[in-house]
């Protein structure tokens, strides 16, 4: 019998043999319960940690499945002491559970009236209750169900909610599987949705998230408010809701900077629900505007922070996040687990990969030298404008061009963070560029001239990185990006991943500054990929 593939470490990480025979499926079976902290050649470093228990618990998987992984895989005898506080940690969730009586009032009751009596003696988590009605419940104020949940995690003890949802205004909306039909893995993803009442489901980009939202629309036949990324991005919705459901262009509403409609099924960006006037939020009462019985957040993971505290009072309305990850650079993961829900499903991109319904990908990363008076430029400036620098450095142009010889005739992509970098290449390559500043209009035209062919290759902002459906793309160019994002490293990859009519492979390239900062900040953005199985191979500009 071969060892397995895995070292854990009292310290709750687990070390992955990337060679070993069994190490693609350990990563699929520890991406359920884990994270994946650095991804160097040959060993992957994963960690355990607590929210990523609740959310494994949350989608109905126990300890034992996890220590069931560990065993399976493990070289050597997982410690006593991680398998102790694995079994602890996950018999937390649900400990505490938000419900109500049978006259509708608010309780936080517990089957340990310990527990309930600790989590109670918080300051923060007292202010939210009311009276105790006895020894094993709190009244909860009435509009304290978020932010109850919010403190109960603070403190180690993340509650179940069962309180249930308004069924929100009824609306018939079918799903018109005319020339099409909903895959199983979007049937499960909308089954452990609806089991679980609000949460998240995690898929790649081109596996058809819309579709998943699409599919809960019809379960839930009612009201419905879908809060996008931008305007672009709304507009897809709609056209895809009227292909895919019984939905008339009436049904729909477009709610963004130029229109305001309020319609059954009404679709706003996270810009116009931020957008401030005289200090407060001008569009607020677009959350109260109709009875909605179901709210969509399309890329959950970018969900600006004062959504959160909107989505605090929504407690009482069915929620559904939609994203590819769960990462997010601010760390309020734990934000999107209390106020939408834990992650009820997940597939793994190389999963789907396998079954045909994402494109195959391969990922490079190309270094270039600075040039010696820029070299010396990098040394001696300072350390906020040294990833600028590096990234922005005219070498990449070259480079740039020689993989568009190398891919000519593919639908190519060039994505840039810098605005004065992407004006740079657009004008010396005479290639469109798309920016935040470009108009909708114009955005909409020019992707639509990318999709039909007649503009083979666009130099794009971060405009492009979400929400944008550009299937045939199948060579992205990545010359700088934000920092270390591993969020941006999925959504740039996930440009590319929607099947094409040829079955052909896609090309992912970053263009990197040797010995710099970009090189530093590319393998931290490079450890999602890597998850998710995906390895990068570096190339020598030499050999383009």
């Amino acid at each position: 019998m071969t060892a397995g593939p895995l070292i854990v470490q009292s310290d709750k990480t687990a070390l992955l043999e990337v060679d070993h025979p069994q190490a693609a499926d350990a990563r699929h079976d520890l991406a359920i319960f884990a994270e994946l902290e650095r991804a160097p050649e040959h060993i992957h470093t994963y960690r355990i940690t607590k929210l990523g228990l609740w959310n494994a618990r949350a989608a109905g998987h126990g300890s034992d499945f996890v220590l069931g992984v560990l065993d399976k895989y493990a070289k050597f005898a997982i410690p006593s002491s991680v398998r102790v506080d694995i079994s602890e940690t996950m018999d937390r969730y649900g400990k505490l559970v938000i419900r109500r009586d049978q006259a509708g009032l608010l309780l936080l009751t517990s089957a340990s009236p310990a527990i309930l009596l600790e989590a109670s003696r918080s300051p923060r988590i007292a202010a939210l209750l009311g009276p105790r009605l006895s020894d094993d419940s709190f009244e909860v104020l009435v509009f304290a169900r978020g932010s109850l949940k919010q403190e109960l995690l603070k403190l180690g003890w993340p509650a179940e909610d069962l309180a249930g949802y308004t069924p929100g205004t009824p609306h018939e909306i079918d799903l018109n599987q005319s020339g099409w039909s909903i895959r199983d893995y979007q049937t499960k993803a909308v089954e452990k949705f609806w089991e679980g009442g609000s949460g998240v489901v995690v898929l790649p980009c081109g596996a058809g998230k819309t579709i998943v939202g699409a599919a809960a629309m019809s379960k839930a036949n009612t009201n419905t408010l879908i809060l996008v990324t931008n305007t672009v991005a709304a507009r897809q919705w709609r056209a895809e809701l009227l292909k895919r459901t019984s939905l008339t262009e009436d049904e729909i509403g477009e709610y963004s900077g130029s229109v305001k409609e309020v319609r059954p099924v009404t679709i706003a960006s996270y810009q116009i629900l931020t957008a401030k006037r005289k200090g407060e939020y001008a569009h607020l009462e677009l959350l109260n505007a109709k009875d909605w019985g179901l709210i969509i957040y399309d890329e959950v993971h970018l969900l600006p922070a004062p959504i959160f505290k909107m989505t605090a009072d929504l407690q009482a309305r069915r929620r559904l996040g939609l994203t590819a990850t769960l990462v997010r650079e601010d760390g309020k993961e734990g934000d999107v687990f209390s106020l939408i829900g834990p992650k009820r499903f997940d597939a793994p991109w190389k999963e789907i990969e396998a079954e045909g319904y994402i494109a195959p990908a391969e990922c490079f990363e190309i270094r270039v030298d600075l040039p010696a008076q820029e070299r010396l430029d990098y040394a001696i400036a300072e350390q906020d404008e040294r990833y600028r620098m590096a990234a922005t450095s005219a070498t990449k142009i070259p480079v740039i061009q020689k993989l568009i010889a190398k891919h000519n005739g593919e639908p190519t992509l060039i994505i840039g963070q810098y605005l004065d970098q992407i004006d740079e290449v657009a004008t010396l390559l005479k290639i469109p560029k798309i920016t935040g500043e470009t108009p909708v209009n114009e955005r909409e035209r020019l992707f639509q001239a990318f999709r039909d062919g007649t503009e083979p290759t666009l130099v794009v902002s971060k405009v492009a990185n979400f929400s944008v459906d550009l299937p045939e793309a199948s060579v992205a160019i990545q010359i700088s990006g934000s920092y270390g994002s591993r969020q941006e490293e999925a959504q740039r990859l996930g440009r590319l991943l929607r099947p094409k009519t040829d079955g052909r492979t896609a090309s992912f390239y970053t263009l990197i500054a040797r010995d710099t900062v970009d090189q530093d900040f590319a393998q931290n953005r490079q450890r999602f990929l890597a998850e998710q199985g995906y390895s990068y191979q570096i190339l020598d500009v030499s050999g383009l």
